[in-house]
């Protein structure tokens, strides 16, 4: 029987500069030794490769190619998603946060 596939959890960030980037990471590392066994953790740095390709996937996913492509739609940054799934756009508490992790690893079956 294979183990539960863990929860993959990406944060669109921008620079070290970027305050809510900075800070939304800090949030998310600091509830990830928790769920250590459940989590697995990126951080999606868009301004650099393969970031930026996963920053368009995420945002084609959120808003359809065509609105990304022409209009120019993008995932909020900072933001948090949870397996693919936009979960926070603003830096989340940490038991929001811790919620939000507990609610998508029950569903996970983990």
């Amino acid at each position: 029987m294979n183990p539960p596939r863990k929860l993959l959890l990406e944060v669109m960030f921008k620079a070290e500069y970027c305050l809510p980037c900075f800070y939304m990471d800090e949030t998310v590392r600091e509830v990830l030794p928790k769920y250590a066994d459940h989590v697995e953790y990126r951080r999606v740095d868009f301004m650099k490769s393969p970031g930026k390709e996963r920053f368009l996937e995420l945002s084609c996913s959120l808003f359809g190619e065509e609105a990304v492509k022409k209009h120019c739609r993008l995932a909020p940054v900072p933001s948090l998603f949870i397996d693919g799934e936009l979960v926070f756009d603003a830096i989340p508490p940490i038991f929001e946060l811790e919620e939000a992790i507990e609610e998508a690893l029950e569903g996970n079956g983990s």
